[in-house]
């Protein structure tokens, strides 16, 4: 865990900004679930799952409830869901902080922030069609271009079952040429063993049995119509049967978007799928659902490598130096900030030196001088900080009105 000052914090605000933007033109309002949850929540994400088996912060409180930190959203939104009962369909979306004991890598620690949307109530492939579409619009908006989309269907849960029982089957015949660790997931989880980046495994994960071979007619059909919907949007993509998603709850269509600039073991942007059973399994009513959650970390890092939506220092107006007392400065700054100005000014009374230096340092566009002389005349000495122009004295009711007549240069 760590934290986030300015001007990277102010780049945070404006990513979920730009997010919002994109998705609320779609018709989706911002829920907001609590950081605590029951640990039942996420217990029924997947059993087999490393989130629920070694990663969740959970803990007994002083009520000897037994709960945890949320691991990721998507439970949230469906407990909202089946407690609330909104009508259908019902479409949110969400930012906030995240919390894993997993290894800290680049781009990911143990308290990590997401932004993503859940679509409850319709299991309509156009759906899913327009999920992808808003995460890819927003990679658009935020200037990256070097995003891959990877998109598999997992099929119906009985599909999902067969695969599985195969997967098991074949790699279990690798015998001790799997990896240790593969070997431990196969035990929990025959699909997470297609994760696997270690050189003993990969020949045995070229060779395993694909997803599509165990298809049902309707999973099939549903995902034919994912991918005419996204040739229609003209939005690339690559089929990639190896492509599995790390909590148990997904079915038919799931998709992944990675960082074109960064290291392939650790390149996922974020994904999401459709979850049609993770309702019902909370205790609510059988209700499908699909969505996405989008890594802020991740992002950034794709951000910086391809020099789009970098962070932008807080931008002054003004910088008040005031050696009359402060009082000035007081009314001063107050009075512009009224009127839409950014500014600031110096504090404990320093020297007219060191306050010039706080102003130059402030990158502010002009500083606002207030000394003995123009305090009696009721004047401001506004004087530019930035390129060749002149300072000029100003009568004190008509800074307001000049600011505003020297607006920032783009």
């Amino acid at each position: 865990m760590r934290d986030i000052l300015p001007p990277e914090s102010g780049r945070w605000r404006r990513f979920t900004d730009v997010f919002a933007d994109v998705v609320e033109r779609a018709g989706y309002g911002q829920l907001i679930t609590p950081l605590l949850e029951d640990l039942g929540v996420f217990t029924r994400i997947g059993d087999a799952t490393d989130v629920v088996t070694k990663e969740m912060y959970d803990f007994v409180d002083k009520g000897e409830r037994h709960i945890a930190l949320r691991p990721e959203m998507t439970a949230s939104v469906c407990r909202a869901f089946a407690e609330h009962r909104p009508t259908t369909p019902w479409k949110v979306f969400y930012s906030g902080s995240n919390f894993r004991y997993e290894k800290p890598q680049r781009g990911r620690y143990r308290q990590f922030d997401q932004v993503g949307v859940e679509v409850l109530g319709a299991d309509d492939p156009n759906l899913d069609v327009e999920v992808i579409a808003l995460a890819w619009e927003f990679y658009r908006a935020l200037g990256l271009r070097q995003v891959t989309l990877l998109v598999n269907s997992l099929g119906e849960p009985d599909d999902r079952a067969r695969y599985v029982e195969a997967l098991r089957e074949h790699f279990v015949a690798a015998g001790d040429e799997l990896s240790e660790q593969s070997r431990a997931t196969l035990e929990r989880n025959p699909l997470r063993v297609l994760d696997s980046k270690r050189d003993g495994d990969r020949t045995h994960i070229e060779a395993a049995p694909q997803i599509a071979e165990f298809h049902s007619d309707d999973a099939a059909s549903h995902f034919a119509a994912v991918l005419a919907g996204l040739r229609a949007l003209d939005i690339p993509f690559t089929i990639e049967p190896k492509l599995v998603r790390g909590l148990d709850y997904y079915r038919r269509t799931i998709f992944e978007f990675q960082g074109g600039t960064l290291d392939s073991a650790q390149n996922a942007l974020g994904g999401g799928g459709r979850y049609d059973g993770l309702v019902e399994a909370i205790g609510g009513p059988a209700t499908p659902g699909v969505g996405f959650a989008l890594g802020v970390d991740r992002t950034l890092l794709a951000c910086d490598d391809e020099s789009v939506f970098a962070a932008d220092p807080v931008v002054l107006d003004a910088f008040v130096v005031d050696v009359t007392g402060g009082l000035e400065a007081v009314a001063l700054t107050a009075e512009l900030r009224a009127a839409g100005f950014a500014v600031d000014r110096g504090y404990d009374n320093r020297s007219m030196k060191a306050q010039m230096k706080l102003a130059n340092r402030s990158a502010a566009r002009f500083a606002l001088i207030i000394g003995d002389d123009e305090l009696a005349a009721g004047t401001v000495v506004v004087k530019p900080m930035h390129g060749d122009g002149e300072q000029v004295a100003i009568a004190r009711s008509d800074i307001s009105s000049h600011l505003a007549s020297h607006p920032p240069q783009n």
